[in-house]
């Protein structure tokens, strides 16, 4: 009595290898740009944390009455240095003291310069990719890193 064989024939195999290279080829290149789109995320998530800051410290600012305040002092004690004149009126400075901690953006996080504009990048990250901001009218600029330079 012969036994009945059991398994896959070599042509089988390769089929199957074959057709999971294909799949594999097609698939890889979907998820190879995965960290450039990280970090374009993560810098338009500093833009929108800038954008609010700006807002609610301008109308803190608003608030409390003085326009010849050169602070603002947030819910959490935090101490925010804004402009007094002209259109960054209550608008937060540029660097650690102004829009940095208004947006608490975490410097082992992220590099900025400081200066105006102040250009916030990825920490380690392309150059290209960064956020601007504008202390004299309180803009912000993501616009490199929506081109592609992350």
């Amino acid at each position: 009595m012969a036994g009945k064989q059991e398994g896959f024939t070599l042509i089988e195999l390769i089929v199957v290898i074959v057709i999971l290279g294909i799949l594999a080829a097609t698939a890889l290149p979907r998820f190879v740009n995965l960290q450039s789109d990280a970090r374009a995320a993560s810098m338009q998530g500093v833009a929108g944390s800038m954008r609010a800051a700006v807002e609610l410290i301008r109308g803190k600012w608003l608030v409390n009455g003085s326009t010849s305040m050169s602070t603002v002092t947030t819910n959490d004690g935090s101490v925010v240095t804004v402009g007094t004149a002209g259109a960054a009126q209550g608008v937060p400075i540029a660097g650690v003291t102004g829009i940095q901690r208004a947006a608490n953006i975490d410097p082992t996080q992220f590099t900025c310069t400081g200066a105006s504009p102040d250009v916030c990048s990825p920490a380690g990250g392309p150059v290209g990719c960064s956020v601007s901001y504008s202390p004299g009218t309180g803009a912000v600029d993501v616009s490199q890193a929506v081109v592609g330079n992350c």
